[in-house]
């Protein structure tokens, strides 16, 4: 019976896919940066805005060390294959990044085309995230 290959490390490595994952990477943590200012936080309670406050203060670190160990796993293969633990949590900013497009191209809201920045060129960005969660999550015997 043979090992399982994780995909996404020929993906992020040999296909380039750690540019669109960084990208991704650095939007969540703005996103997580500016959330008081979210207009789905505003329309919340003051409770539980200020729960979701304290976990992205908390998840912010977290950005910090995954984009680190992404780098890192270019030049060693070692760690370009523990990301495979860490599939969650870039599916989850690759999602965030997708969602926040969408929703700047959707809805307009200055919050989001804030956030997104220049949306012409983000918007070519839909393709690429789509493609990068299909291939975090998939594996090869």
């Amino acid at each position: 019976m043979s090992d399982k290959i994780w995909l996404g490390a020929i993906y992020l490595k040999d296909e380039g896919g750690y540019e669109i994952i960084l990208r991704s990477l650095n939007h969540y943590k703005k996103r997580l940066k500016t959330l008081g200012s979210s207009p789905e936080l505003k329309n919340s309670s003051a409770i539980f805005g200020s729960l979701l406050q304290q976990e992205a203060m908390k998840t912010i670190p977290k950005i910090d060390a995954m984009t680190k160990k992404i780098k890192d796993a270019l030049s060693d293969d070692i760690v370009l294959n523990s990301l495979s633990e860490d599939r969650a949590f870039l599916v989850k900013a690759l999602s965030c990044y997708e969602s926040d497009i969408n929703k700047a191209q959707n809805t307009g809201h200055e919050y989001f085309l804030k956030l997104v920045g220049d949306l012409p060129f983000v918007k070519k960005d839909l393709d690429l995230v789509k493609n990068a969660v299909d291939k975090i999550n998939q594996f090869s015997d």
